[in-house]
């Protein structure tokens, strides 16, 4: 099992003849991804790297029965390539290019609300799932079959994560690059959500960036919704303040997110947070040997406590405070008044014996 994509999922490349292209294409062909063909307006009925060439995406998918498509086409048609895949009935578009303007892509999302079209991207390192199929730019050969999904701001970290995960034995099931820009597809709680029902996902990590508040609201999720262990690391702790720190989207503006609001944020969830990236295996090979599950400890328990402590006192101190304050008083009065007739008579016979035998 996995998420987004499969080693059955029959792929297109927008931008097919291109130079991004005809490379991430043939490395898509030698990882093993179904890739069935490309789209590039006129040169329709082409063959290239042994795939057919299509004009519009319209008649790619309905030749090729296609349900992805990877776009690497230039940023100033990227956002058409977008809603053409969507309009042709594509049910996941991973966007690569870098550069969108901002003001096409608030046009694709307002499209996108009402379609069934999944979008990753822009400005995103892709989605793979180890071993089935890679569409995207990641390097294939870090990546191994397992049960840590991964979902990422940043491109490099993501490859990070990756390494972290496969170096201590753990795998990935599907890592999802979501991209930097400030608008932009699939957020983290989307593939959240798809993680959580994913019977082969053991764990979860999060890696995030400084910006926005897509990591605030990734924790209000986690925190309602998701039992399996989440590892984060959040991006530009040693960011200035209005300064933009690699994507469009990472700039601390108007005093809000900042790093330290996204790990305080995460941490009340009860998410593990790490301060270097170096760090992401190990901890989520601690959680899973722990075998955490986090909902329960976060929901329950507080629940309970506050339902057993708080009437425990109350009821052991009411019967108390009746019987015990009569016999309190009722023993001293009786003691008192023995020792004082049975110790004072021998300590007077004791002084008046001891008298004559000191005379003598």
């Amino acid at each position: 099992m996995s998420i987004l994509v499969n080693r059955n999922t029959r792929v297109l490349c927008q931008g097919f003849t291109g130079k991004q292209g005809t490379f991430h294409s043939q490395a898509a062909l030698d990882y093993g991804t179904k890739l069935v063909g490309g789209v590039t307006p006129g040169r329709g009925g082409e063959r290239h790297l042994g795939l057919p060439v299509f004009n519009t995406m319209k008649e790619a998918v309905h030749e090729t029965g296609a349900t992805a498509s990877m776009i690497y086409v230039p940023a100033a048609g990227a956002a058409d390539s977008i809603l053409e895949a969507a309009d042709a009935g594509v049910e996941l578009v991973v966007c690569i290019t870098e550069g969108v303007p901002v003001n096409d892509m608030v046009r694709v999302k307002a499209v996108l609300a009402g379609a069934a079209t999944r979008l990753v991207g822009p400005n995103c390192p892709g989605v793979i799932t180890p071993d089935e199929c890679k569409i995207g730019i990641m390097p294939g050969f870090i990546h191994r079959q397992g049960t840590v999904g991964i979902v990422s701001r940043s491109g490099t970290l993501t490859y990070e994560a990756v390494f972290q995960t496969t170096q201590n034995g753990l795998g990935q099931s599907t890592c999802v690059g979501i991209g930097g820009d400030p608008v932009r597809g699939m957020n983290f709680i989307d593939v959240l959500e798809l993680f959580e029902r994913d019977p082969a996902t053991r764990g979860i990590i999060l890696v995030g960036e400084i910006g926005g508040s897509d990591e605030e609201a990734a924790a209000r999720y986690i925190r309602k919704f998701v039992s399996k262990p989440v590892v984060a690391y959040i991006a530009g702790v040693t960011a200035p303040p209005g300064k933009r720190m690699g994507h469009a989207g990472a700039i601390v503006a108007g005093g809000k997110g900042t790093a330290a609001d996204k790990y305080a944020a995460l941490e009340a969830a009860g998410v593990r947070t790490v301060k270097s990236p170096a760090e992401l295996g190990t901890a989520m090979a601690q959680l899973l040997s722990r075998s955490a599950v986090r909902k329960p400890s976060q929901t329950e328990r507080p629940a309970k406590q506050t339902g057993a402590t708080a009437p425990a006192p109350k009821a052991r101190r009411a019967p108390q405070a009746g019987p015990s304050r009569p016999a309190q008083r009722a023993r001293p009065a009786r003691s008192a008044g023995r020792v004082r007739t049975t110790r004072a008579r021998p300590r007077r016979a004791a002084k008046t014996r001891g008298k004559p035998g000191r005379r003598r």
